[in-house]
């Protein structure tokens, strides 16, 4: 921990965040004051903390207690030196560590979505491949509402109004906010998130942050830390920011679209493409695992039921798995690029989805697409937007399907392990439960009085 200790104590922290990431995304662990956590060198925390449901329920007794111990003991956390974050809105002077989870015999805890990542990553690492990764992150800033019934509304800018309409692209809607913008980029600028480009997207106050492209867990660590960034300077200039999939009736969706390539360690070329500048067997390999297993993995790209509101026919939002070179109506596109930039864009994950599952999900129906020489359908050049049943390559159409057929995956588990598989699904069909439950203003609306 010399290097971890060191940039404390320069830094002059006096508190510490210890953090991992649940299955939903949340940061979970304790604060504690730097001299304590650099004498206990991490924390511990329950089991159970990795499969709690987004609501803070937890899974049913039977399939909790045949994945943990029953007297719910608890796992290690250790940091990772390279995954320190300041926090510039705390009053005091505070870090936020981000840590691995093990058991007390030093194993990789299965149910951490870090953990997940981490393998996905050591089967490119076998081959002597480096995956490439780029993420897009779209995103929502509302009024605050204490009331969840009333629909969200666009927040007021700096001219005293609300933003009518769709304002794509707009560099003056997106000044509208320049305040909020303006913190954003200093606290990510102090934490070193490497965060490119601001674009005014299509929904109301709906914005997109770019990253720089670089390693998965790296990024996937960013983009965790992005989203309380976002959400704290959002809630500082009273407004919410919000990463939800689908927030407001019938505007887009928020992506986390994923751009991805592979590089050869030894040569640091970039494997989709061949010594002559067209694009390798392998760049079809890899397109062709998207589409197969991306079915089967689909809750880790598209976790709740508000995710699936998302994907409608003829809109902005993929609804299939055709693939095409600059068109931007497909679930998977190939932007236009140097031979030695060739990549893949995934546009299938939603904004809610957790970062860590998401990437290793992606990178993963690649790597076995290239394992096993899969072909893709043939690519498309026109719209392909309009049915979800285009090819082969189907989207299951509801959160239920999803599970299910993740559940059933032969991959999932071969890969990320028979507990993660129940784990997860548990955790998901708990908040499906708990979703049933509640009586939504369209019943209200519509059914109150006319059934």
């Amino acid at each position: 921990m010399d290097k971890l200790i060191k940039f404390l104590k320069d830094k002059k922290i006096t508190e510490v965040e210890c953090v991992i990431s649940d299955m939903t995304g949340i940061a979970r662990g304790k604060i504690a004051p730097v001299d304590k956590f650099i004498d206990e060198k991490g924390m511990r925390l329950p089991e159970s903390v990795l499969l709690q449901t987004v609501t803070g329920d937890f899974i049913d007794d039977g399939i909790f207690y045949s994945l943990l111990d029953k007297a719910d003991i608890d796992f290690v956390c250790v940091p990772d030196e390279d995954a320190v974050f300041m926090l510039p809105w705390t009053v005091e002077a505070t870090a936020q560590v981000i840590h691995d989870c093990y058991d007390r015999m030093g194993n990789p805890i299965e149910l951490s979505p870090r953990n997940v990542l981490k393998k996905v990553l050591k089967l490119y690492e076998d081959k002597g491949w480096e995956p490439v990764i780029a993420p897009e992150m779209e995103f929502y800033l509302t009024q605050r509402s204490d009331d969840h019934d009333l629909p969200l509304k666009p927040p007021i800018g700096r001219s005293g109004r609300p933003e009518a309409g769709r304002q794509s692209f707009s560099i003056d809607a997106a000044n509208e906010f320049d305040p909020l913008f303006e913190d954003m980029y200093d606290w990510c600028e102090l934490q070193g998130l490497d965060i490119d480009t601001l674009i005014h997207e299509d929904g109301p106050a709906q914005m997109e942050i770019n990253f720089s492209h670089g390693n998965p867990l790296s990024l996937a660590d960013q983009v965790f830390v992005f989203k309380r960034t976002l959400k704290e300077a959002a809630l500082k200039h009273n407004v919410c920011a919000t990463f939800m999939a689908m927030p407001v009736t019938d505007e887009p969706g928020s992506a986390m679209h994923i751009h991805q390539s592979v590089i050869d360690k030894e040569t640091g070329k970039n494997i989709f493409t061949k010594e002559d500048g067209t694009q390798s067997q392998l760049f079809l390999n890899y397109i062709a695992g998207l589409q197969t297993y991306i079915p089967e993995l689909l809750p880790l790209m598209a976790p709740s039921v508000n995710s699936f509101r998302r994907f409608l026919p003829g809109t902005s939002a993929p609804v299939n798995l055709e693939w095409g070179v600059e068109n931007r109506t497909c679930g998977l596109r190939i932007p236009e690029s140097s031979p030695e930039n060739r990549r893949i864009e995934n546009r299938i994950p939603g904004a809610d989805a957790n970062c860590y599952l998401t990437i290793a999900a992606s990178l993963l129906a690649g790597f076995i697409g290239m394992e096993k020489g899969l072909r893709p359908s043939n690519p498309v050049t026109g719209r392909s937007n309009e049915s979800r049943t285009s090819n082969e390559y189907c989207l299951p159409l509801t959160l239920e399907e999803a599970l299910i057929a993740m559940q059933e995956s032969e991959a999932c588990i071969e890969y990320l392990g028979q507990s993660f598989t129940t784990g997860f699904v548990a955790v998901k069909q708990a908040e499906l439960e708990n979703f049933r439950r509640v009586v939504s203003s369209w019943e209200r609306e519509f059914l109150l009085l006319t059934v």
